[in-house]
């Protein structure tokens, strides 16, 4: 990272698609203890955002295997909206920013509080996705008011998450019981991958899959080239595809060391 970032921890980044200043696009940082910085030169220099330490939520926010800090584990940048900025708090919920990480909105009541992941859609601007600790919820007016989505879930620690580009009603995300089996290193995580359409319930998905999976999918991406597209990465570093939203899968001639996250190409 270039100058401007005390922090040695930064959990995560991302790069809006509709903000840029200089002919270059704005990205976001998130780091240990929470904060955001915005970078408008390629990651050469950042400014912090101080105002989001100065909600009123924000003595609470607390990691709890490190109970005395936090992180940001999560940025979503809006694809229509160059001032939208939703930062999810590892543990302390969501936070939002409308003008770029000037000024903070605090957790809003619906949403989780234990963000692990959070997803925009980019046809569909105003709806958010949150994948948590605590569940899973979202919103349908960029983060003005949320809902819990749970229902048809028997597992509520929520991981990975993805949202199909051609159809925002058509979701992913991966759970387990909780952190302390979800992040087991001798393959008994007890995971299950999960599709929602629309209003309707989560279904557990199988397919081929090994019901439970043995290891958390830590990373979920669905393709923007091919809806119903989607691929799972395993904290094994195995990774699973589906080119039928989630009715069948296969595994990819591929093993990594381990996944902990996954882009698509630009």
């Amino acid at each position: 990272m270039g100058g401007g970032i005390p922090h040695r921890r930064v959990l995560s980044v991302a790069i809006s698609p509709s903000d840029r200043a200089g002919g270059r696009s704005v990205v976001y940082a998130g780091t240990e203890p929470s904060d955001v910085y915005r970078s408008e030169d390629d990651g050469r220099t950042w400014r912090g955002s101080p105002a989001l330490r100065e909600l009123p939520s924000a003595p609470s926010w607390s990691f709890p295997p490190r109970p005395w800090t936090s992180h940001v584990r999560w940025i979503a940048l809006s694809p229509t909206d160059p001032g939208l900025v939703l930062a999810g708090i590892e543990l302390g919920g969501v936070m939002r920013s409308r003008d770029g990480g000037e000024t903070w909105e605090d957790h809003k009541p619906g949403a989780c509080l234990d963000a692990h992941a959070l997803a925009t859609h980019r046809r569909e601007g105003a709806r958010v996705y949150q994948a948590a600790g605590d569940g899973v919820a979202m919103s349908a007016d960029a983060g003005d008011s949320w809902r819990r989505a749970d229902e048809g879930m028997d597992r509520h620690y929520a991981w990975g998450l993805a949202a199909d580009p051609a159809d925002p009603d058509l979701w992913y995300v991966s759970a387990s019981h909780g952190p302390g089996v979800a992040h087991r290193d001798e393959g008994s995580a007890e995971a299950v991958l999960y599709r929602r359409r629309g209003d309707g319930p989560w279904e557990a998905l199988d397919g081929g899959l090994t019901s439970p999976l043995p290891h958390m999918p830590y990373a979920l991406v669905a393709s923007s080239e091919r809806p119903g597209s989607v691929i799972a990465g395993l904290r094994n570093g195995e990774l699973l595809a589906s080119d039928d939203a989630g009715d069948s899968w296969r595994t990819l001639p591929v093993r990594l060391p381990k996944v902990l996250a996954l882009a698509e190409a630009a």
